[in-house]
């Protein structure tokens, strides 16, 4: 963008500091009226005919132009949140909890992983644990998608749930 003296054609549409069309005025008319109200004459439409220029404080609105584009660039850091199921004899209730907490992880754009602790004669029973992590995975279905499909890591079965939206 040209500013102040970088511009040189004349006559310009004159836009004021309150968004206002003041009209089709001499730039060096405009440039006075910029220095009196402190603030710079800034080309924003140079294809136009005449050229269209607003009064500004330049400096503010590079710093806040700047500040948009750090925040849009901004990568949300995706993180792996672990959830320990120490039982397939796990109750309802804690079912319930550990599936709010999957439903906040996900919805805060994070990953999942249900982890499932088999211990002692529940190796015998690995059928319910598979039922278990089917039940999460239904549950959360319009939340998240699979990652990993639920497998047995000796004695633990673990399954990634990622966010549907990312």
């Amino acid at each position: 963008m040209r500013c102040n003296e970088q511009i040189r054609i004349t006559p310009i549409r004159l836009i004021n500091e309150a968004n206002e069309q003041v009209g089709i005025i001499a730039t060096l008319e405009a440039l006075r009226l910029a220095r009196e109200a402190g603030l710079d004459l800034v080309e924003v439409s140079p294809q136009e005919k005449p050229p269209v220029c607003r009064l500004m404080d330049y400096g503010k609105w590079k710093y806040r132009q700047r500040k948009k584009e750090q925040k849009a660039h901004a990568a949300h850091v995706t993180q792996l949140k672990e959830l320990r199921i120490k039982s397939v004899r796990i109750d309802d209730h804690d079912q319930d909890t550990k599936l709010n907490h999957a439903k906040a992880f996900l919805e805060e754009g994070h990953k999942v992983q249900f982890n499932l602790q088999f211990r002692g004669r529940e190796m015998a029973h690995i059928d319910l644990g598979r039922t278990l992590m089917e039940k999460f995975k239904a549950d959360l279905g319009e939340l998240a998608k699979v990652e990993r499909e639920p497998k047995l890591e000796g004695k633990r079965m673990i399954m990634i749930l990622a966010p549907k939206g990312h």
